[in-house]
């Protein structure tokens, strides 16, 4: 039997891993709401797949790093699918350097971005959960935010906080059936990954056991998983999708 539709949100959904996830809740009948930030063309195109297979769908802009942009995000997607009950914290920069190197700007972009952001948006979540008494909120992160990498202090820190945020808010929310889970990709074929040089990808490549980058479709179906309601009984997971590289 189908689960109950649900209103979902998902941040960053107009391109990559959060494309694939708004296209899967699409299609398994939630109403979905695809957030973007700079590219209102890529969301348009989201919506409209959805639509054509049936669904419902609408596209808002917000830029996480802002509150009161998610603020006026979280009211609009309200009035039109009512309160957010899937949550899908997706959306997230890169601003890498070595730390030597970095500077507070390329920290702060990224904390409040991955991370604040996050906060913000399970924030404006959660009471309308409260009230429900069913909720899904499923983070995004990264394998890095596991085993760290050179150069990304900012973006590794930002994600393994995000760790430490889905366990304490699913010790929270247990009681009120409403889970927090994160799944953690490893390297996976999105336009992050496609800019990087033929040399790097192959000594990427060496790192994970099964030999080649993940696909969207395949954190999306992780996720689709851990927004159902036989997944219940799951929270407080990081479930890694990266082809056994934090292994």
């Amino acid at each position: 039997m189908p689960d109950t539709p649900r209103s979902a949100l998902v941040t960053g959904a107009s391109r990559g891993i959060g494309r694939a996830i708004a296209l899967r809740l699409g299609a398994a009948g939630h109403r979905v709401v695809v957030n973007y930030n700079s590219h209102p063309k890529d969301a348009d195109e989201v919506v409209t797949a959805i639509r054509k297979n049936g669904g419902a769908a609408i596209a808002l802009k917000a830029n996480v790093a802002v509150k009161g942009e998610l603020e006026a995000m979280f009211k609009a997607a309200e009035d039109a699918h009512g309160p957010v009950e899937i949550l899908i914290n997706n959306a997230g920069i890169i601003r890498d350097t070595l730390l030597i190197r970095m500077k507070d700007e390329d920290w702060d972009a990224v904390i409040n971005t991955n991370l604040k952001g996050t906060y913000w948006c399970c924030k404006l979540a959660v009471p309308g959960m409260l009230k429900g008494r069913w909720g899904r909120i499923i983070n995004i992160s990264s394998v890095v935010g596991l085993r760290g990498n050179v150069g990304q202090a900012n973006y590794s820190a930002s994600k393994g906080a995000i760790h430490s945020l889905t366990y304490s808010l699913a010790k929270e929310l247990a009681t009120r059936s409403i889970t927090v889970n994160t799944i953690a990709p490893g390297y996976v074929e999105t336009a992050t990954v496609d800019v990087l040089s033929p040399q790097l990808k192959a000594k990427i490549l060496t790192w994970v056991p099964m030999g080649r980058f993940g696909t969207p479709d395949e954190v999306a179906s992780a996720a689709d998983f851990l927004a159902r309601e036989e997944a219940r009984y799951i929270t407080g997971v990081v479930l890694r999708v990266d082809g056994g590289m934090a292994i």
